[in-house]
């Protein structure tokens, strides 16, 4: 992300690679969600696990409808949120 927002935002080739970078790892992430157990999610239920599916969903099947400041917004700040709530809080 040190390229910035409006990098992952400009309609170029450089632009258009990153937000294939971002929307993989969008999937990956969610792939690893599903792959978690159901008590550990049980036991974080304050992470919204259902929409990291519906994204992940949008992402692959529904591409044409996908906002790239959305998905921008999710790599910056939902992640992040995500990996520091879930870490954060085993400690």
């Amino acid at each position: 992300m040190s390229l910035g927002q409006d990098a992952y935002l400009a309609d170029d080739a450089q632009g258009r690679l990153l937000r294939n970078a971002g929307e993989r790892i969008v999937i990956k992430v969610s792939t690893v969600v599903e792959r978690l157990p159901d008590d550990f999610k049980v036991d974080h239920p304050h992470v919204e696990w259902v929409k990291i599916q519906r994204m992940r969903n949008l992402i692959a099947h529904h591409y044409d409808r996908v906002q790239a400041d959305f998905v921008w917004a999710t790599l910056a700040h939902r992640i992040p949120g995500l990996i520091e709530n879930v870490v954060g809080r085993r400690s």
